[in-house]
């Protein structure tokens, strides 16, 4: 048996941590949220719910299939979005290619795509999953050589030391993943994993909610457009969708705004003020819908969409014990961190 920490509670993580716990290890995973997800996030409002991260997933490793069938409780929370189709529009919202169902089932987890991490996470304990903690060093055990020591802040800035740790993984995007390990000990070095991890790109995102209490579903007819998601050229909106056609959303008209990732790089450090009425100028030219949303709140990822993976599902040095796992490894799916989360746990 190994006592192994894990630094992320996405879905990377938490595959990773399951999947060691059921072969019998001792696992704590380190999350500097509140709650376990990731980008697969929603946020709750008196007006419903956002997923303001990943918009769906889809199913092509069997092994992600499996999980979603076997886990027990899943299958409830795992339900299809019964989008008949996904547009593609030009910058004036008219559609580029004709309208065609998905090739493959797009699914979603109720209430919000947060749901499915947050079950998988279940079988952690309140001492093997600790929210609001982040990690900001990885050391040398002083005790015991052979281990690691982790050094957190908790959200309200106080420091404490983890010790005891015979194996470390990080399951954190590769830009921060650098920094914690260029802020560690220098024998983590030693694993020549920063110079791997420098060849990844990942783009930001700024992602608008916004929502229409005047309009519901059913009942009254939703306003704009009969399409509930769409990819655009526009030159500021790169995805939108309705909210409320999901399944368990509610019937509040909601919608999500993703900015593309040329945009979010240029707007990054913009006022937030200044970045909602620019995508909210976006929508309405690919919508038609101008009438002023009761609700809009704003968020900015840092670390969204992989453009470069690594090309390779995990890093592992079993000599030193370290190992790195996540989406931007091999692509930017939520089944990527399953399977990247999967191949470096079953490695171990």
């Amino acid at each position: 048996m190994k006592n192994i920490a894990i630094i992320g509670a996405g879905m990377s993580g938490i595959t990773a941590a399951r999947t060691l716990l059921k072969a019998g290890h001792q696992v704590t995973v380190f999350e500097k949220s509140l709650s376990p997800s990731g980008r697969m996030a929603t946020r709750s409002t008196l007006l419903g719910n956002f997923d303001h991260g990943a918009q769906y997933f889809t199913v092509r490793d069997f092994r992600f299939g499996l999980a979603i069938q076997s886990v027990p409780g899943t299958q409830e929370l795992v339900k299809p979005w019964s989008v008949t189709s996904v547009r593609v529009l030009d910058a004036h919202g008219s559609v580029l290619e004709a309208a065609r169902p998905p090739k493959e089932p797009h699914f979603v987890a109720k209430p919000g795509m947060s749901a499915l991490v947050e079950h998988w996470s279940k079988p952690l304990t309140a001492k093997q999953l600790l929210l609001g903690t982040q990690v900001t060093s990885i050391q040398v055990d002083p005790k015991v050589k052979s281990r690691w020591l982790l050094k957190t802040t908790s959200r309200t800035g106080k420091s404490q030391s983890h010790p005891g740790f015979d194996q470390v993984l990080l399951a954190t995007p590769a830009p921060q993943t650098i920094e914690l390990l260029k802020n560690s000990t220098p024998k983590v070095q030693e694993t020549g994993f920063i110079p791997q991890l420098q060849k990844v790109e990942i783009g930001p995102c700024w992602t608008l909610m916004i929502a229409f209490p005047q309009a519901s579903q059913p009942g009254l007819a939703h306003l704009g457009p009969q399409w509930n998601a769409a990819k655009s050229t526009h030159h500021r909106i790169a995805w939108l969708s309705r909210e409320s056609s999901k399944p368990a959303r509610g019937s509040i008209e909601r919608w999500t705004i993703q900015a593309n990732t040329a945009w979010s790089t240029e707007h990054l450090n913009d006022d937030p003020a200044r970045v909602t009425s620019k995508l909210l100028k976006g929508f309405a030219e690919l919508t038609g819908i101008y009438a002023l949303p009761g609700r809009t709140e704003l968020h900015r990822w840092m670390y969204a969409k992989t453009l470069k993976p690594l090309g390779k599902p995990y890093l592992w040095d079993a000599d030193l014990g370290i190992g790195t796992c996540g989406d931007w490894h091999i692509g930017h799916r939520v089944e990527d961190a399953f399977v990247s989360g999967l191949s470096l746990a079953l490695a171990m």
